[in-house]
């Protein structure tokens, strides 16, 4: 019987409860990982764990940090280690820059980039400590590299998490701490599917025909990259970002 690329891993997955983030708990426990899923959506994560075998759901608000260290302390009760930590909780947001509110410059920066930092950091203090290595992957966006109209919210606070990947990538190197960012680009899941590229036929079909790959991405594209830095393949990475975009980013 062959053993997963996985196997005796223990991984955190934030936004877990649909899109990117379940179908990374789906592949994640079908290497072998035992996969703790979080969210603030309950019914659906809870229904989503029981769908996979290996899986719990446990809820998180990565903006609390009582609730990141009540679930990073749970983990390390019950399993002794965590080796795995994906920050896939995130929200899009569309506005022109004039128009956005303090309001919403502060809703994004909180899931997207503090509930980064605090699970960056809860994690890491728990594994330095316990002097354990482990591999933390940022999920960011083109926008992170990037900017984009009408996004400037968005995409200022997905480079604030490509910044804070390479950075801390240098500090913790030294403990056997990976830290890698992941940058997806046009991918169909639960956040976009309303937009207009994907319920307009005709703009999807001239989206797809700018993409050199000549198709919209979707989750699995995303979770196979997750997964090649959540395991021991890339054990010599960290601080980079990792474009999964079909080809428009080269």
């Amino acid at each position: 019987m062959a053993v997963g690329r996985l196997e005796g891993k223990v991984a955190l997955i934030t936004g877990g409860a649909r899109g990117q983030g379940a179908e990374e708990g789906r592949l994640f426990a079908a290497e072998g990982a035992t996969v703790i899923l979080t969210d603030v959506l309950d019914d659906e994560g809870r229904a989503t764990a029981d769908a996979i075998e290996g899986a719990t759901y446990q809820h998180l608000d990565v903006t609390s940090e009582n609730d990141w260290q009540t679930v990073v302390a749970d983990v390390m009760a019950e399993h002794g280690r965590l080796d795995v930590l994906v920050n896939n909780a995130g929200i899009d947001f569309v506005k022109k820059l004039l128009a956005t509110t303090l309001d919403d410059f502060e809703r994004i920066v909180a899931i997207n980039y503090r509930g980064t930092f605090l699970g960056m950091r809860t994690v890491a203090e728990v594994l330095t400590k316990a002097e354990l290595p482990g591999s933390i992957i940022n999920v960011s966006s083109v926008a992170g590299l990037q900017g984009l109209a009408n996004h400037a919210v968005y995409s200022s606070s997905k480079f604030a998490v490509t910044g804070l990947t390479k950075a801390a990538a240098k500090e913790w190197g030294r403990y056997g701490i990976r830290v890698n960012s992941v940058h997806p680009g046009f991918i169909e899941t639960p956040m976009t599917v309303d937009q207009r590229p994907f319920t307009d036929p005709d703009v999807r079909s001239r989206v797809e025909h700018s993409i050199p790959l000549r198709r919209v991405g979707q989750s699995e594209d995303i979770a196979t990259m997750v997964l090649f830095l959540a395991g021991d393949e890339s054990s010599y990475c960290t601080g980079q970002a990792f474009i999964v975009d079909g080809g428009v980013h080269p």
